[in-house]
């Protein structure tokens, strides 16, 4: 895109329009930023390349926008760009104008919205009916005012071009994946590391929140899709045609959560009039947060604050969200008329919500080890990363199930599943790129491996009760401290520890307890005492501490 973005400027033929690739061939390979004047001075190699198509509006451009679909009007005059007064263009012109270069219909129209140009100003104005395919097929008269006050050089957001679908999900946000393109629908693929920033486009470009899940399917022949994951549409990312495995998108609708640290955080925002509205913190509570963290395929909401992740740029939404906490979908809740009228700096509702309890591990006597699965389509498939990529997969899930660190990585039998690549810092699994194939099955140890121990005290003559601190024990009085814990792995050993001094003692866990006698208490007793549970499993060493007992010891 960025390579006939440069194409069309120095042809002077104003907005690229649609880049089409070829048959790969022999000649130019050429990387650009998409901001030079030219070709040459863009970096070129002599490599097998696919060829380039690249249409061009011709006569009229949109500049300094977010995208190939918004900015500053400016049409072609006499070799140069002119931009056009904001008094000589209304909503005909504006459909022409965007369908001119390959968008949809108008969405916004405003003077100085996108800047002043640095050029002349356009000496005609347009009288467009509004059906003509390219500006130069609409009439002009001369302008009856010959100036332009500053701010008035018109401004133009098209909405994205018809040309993405999601089909066969039951809804228009979710399915597979389909592009239009030179007159049919094409099935659209991604490399297993770009399937994610694909899913954020075609989610954006459709108007439909957040992505919730990306699911790779059967390999087939279309169109194979790169995206940096920040684009407006696909038409702006890169593409060929070739073998890639087919992809499902599924994206949450009506909500999302946006500028967070990954795809369960985030300032919460509401579709509104095909525009996206963030929410007052005090039109947000519990409920709203939990049908919110649902919608988006998260788990249970970790925390609730305004201005956590930061201020909207657009609209405050006008609605009271009435949510149970049930409903599957924000949609399903109720609402009412906002009691006031205005929201405050920084209270712009962020949320947090829990990662799904879509991942878990088997076979290892604890939920912090064992092979490596994944719900995915109503049943758990296994796990499974290639060597270089399983430490990286590994430190994902032992943080997305709260299990600390990675301590090892066992090698495992190749089986089908899922395949995962992962960079290592993502909050979830979910949030890696994946595809089905064979693969070696994962394995994964880590740190939190042993459940808490427990620890009490009991006496057999009656000489411990309940005070405001906690047990309290009368002097002269024996009394046994005893450590157990889960029946997780066999043998293992229990050190008791006393905060009051360097004493500790230990002995080995018989049944998984151990017992701590103390004949006669007096005042060297009274402290606090913790119980760790040592074992070495798995070629490792483990440790588990318990919660402090605090003892008080008293007069009869």
């Amino acid at each position: 895109m960025s390579i006939a973005i440069v194409v069309c400027r120095q042809l002077g033929c104003g907005s690229t329009v649609s880049v089409l690739p070829g048959n790969t061939t022999r000649g130019f390979g050429v990387s650009c930023s998409g901001s030079e004047p030219s070709l040459r001075e863009c970096i070129r190699t002599n490599e097998l390349r696919p060829g380039l198509t690249v249409i061009c509006s011709e006569s009229v451009r949109l500049v300094d926008g977010a995208g190939l679909c918004s900015g500053r009007v400016e049409v072609k005059s006499n070799q140069s760009w002119a931009s056009v007064c904001e008094a000589d263009f209304d909503r005909q012109d504006a459909e022409v104008v965007c369908r001119d270069v390959g968008c949809g219909a108008p969405a916004a129209l405003q003077g100085g919205l996108y800047g002043e140009g640095e050029g002349q100003t356009w000496d005609k104005e347009f009288q467009c009916k509004g059906k003509e395919s390219l500006l130069l097929y609409c009439d002009t008269s001369d302008r009856e005012n010959n100036t332009c006050p500053p701010g008035n050089a018109v401004g133009l957001t098209c909405s994205e071009p018809d040309d993405v679908r999601l089909v066969g999900g039951g809804s228009r946000c979710a399915g597979g994946v389909e592009w239009y393109d030179q007159g049919e629908w094409w099935t659209v693929g991604a490399a297993d590391w770009d399937q994610r920033d694909v899913a954020a486009v075609v989610c954006r470009q459709l108007g439909c929140g957040s992505t919730v899940s990306v699911l790779p399917g059967n390999t087939t022949n279309g169109i194979r899709v790169f995206c940096s994951g920040s684009e407006s549409s696909l038409r702006e990312c890169r593409r060929m045609y070739d073998l890639r495995p087919e992809l499902t998108v599924i994206c949450s609708e009506s909500v999302r959560l946006v500028d967070g640290a990954g795809l369960c955080s985030g300032r919460v925002e509401v579709k509104s009039y095909q525009s996206w509205a963030s929410v007052c913190e005090a039109d947000f509570d519990r409920q709203d947060a939990e049908v919110v963290c649902r919608d988006v395929g998260c788990g249970a909401p970790a925390a609730l604050q305004g201005g956590l992740y930061g201020e909207g740029e657009g609209q405050t939404w006008d609605k009271e969200f009435q949510c149970k906490g049930k409903e599957s979908l924000l949609l399903d809740c109720d609402t009412s008329d906002r009691k006031n009228k205005t929201c405050l700096p920084g209270n712009a509702v962020g949320l947090t919500c829990s990662e799904p309890d879509d991942v878990r591990l088997v076979g290892g006597g604890s939920r912090c080890a064992g092979g490596v699965e994944w719900y995915d389509q109503g049943e758990w498939r296994i796990v499974g990363a290639e060597d270089e990529d399983q430490r990286d997969v590994a430190a994902v899930v032992c943080r997305q199930l709260g299990c600390g660190s990675t301590v090892s990585v066992p090698p495992g039998n190749t089986t089908r599943g899922i395949r995962f690549y992962c960079e290592g810092d993502e909050s979830s699994l979910r949030e890696c790129f994946r595809s089905y194939d064979l693969h070696p099955g994962l394995t994964v140890i880590c740190s939190d491996l042993l459940v808490q121990p427990d620890i009490f005290l009991t006496d057999p003559m009656g000489g411990v009760f309940r005070g405001h601190q906690g047990p309290e024990m009368f002097r002269g009085y024996n009394f046994t401290i005893t450590c157990s814990t889960q029946p997780q792995y066999p043998g293992g050993s229990f050190l008791l520890t006393f905060t009051g001094s360097n004493r500790t003692q230990t002995q080995p866990a018989v049944n998984h307890s151990a017992a701590f006698l103390f004949p006669a208490a007096d005042d060297s007793h009274q402290g606090n005492y913790s119980c760790v549970y040592d074992n070495y499993v798995f070629s490792h060493n483990f440790s588990s501490e318990s919660e402090l007992l605090s003892l008080t010891i008293t007069g009869n």
